[in-house]
């Protein structure tokens, strides 16, 4: 894994799970889940084939998984890793997250 200043450290699948379950603080989330979210990041970065994976696509990997296992979860995760800063990032998202259902149920 590449970090934005440039040090390169091993993925981490605790490091994964340590910041997800962060965001799914008081959230119905099993460890058990969290371990196969870390499982399925890591999947999808080895499917990537690069030997040095930015820190930001790592993000990018937790997002999807993490959207299907818990929505609010997943807007903390979102907001800290997006660095939202308004009360309008917070309304996109969510807005993405019922158009994403209504297509889902349509």
């Amino acid at each position: 894994m590449l970090k934005r200043s440039g040090v390169q450290e091993p993925f981490s699948r605790d490091k994964v799970i340590t910041g997800v379950r962060k965001a799914c603080q008081g959230r119905p989330v099993s460890e058990d889940e969290l371990a196969l979210l870390a499982q399925q990041v890591e999947d999808t970065i080895r499917q990537a084939g690069q030997a040095e994976v930015p820190t930001g696509e790592v993000g990018l990997a937790i997002l999807t998984p993490l959207r299907s296992l818990d929505e609010v979860a997943y807007l903390r995760f979102a907001s800290v890793y997006r660095g939202f800063s308004s009360l309008t990032d917070f309304e996109k998202e969510i807005s993405f997250l019922r158009d994403d259902h209504e297509s889902a149920y349509s």
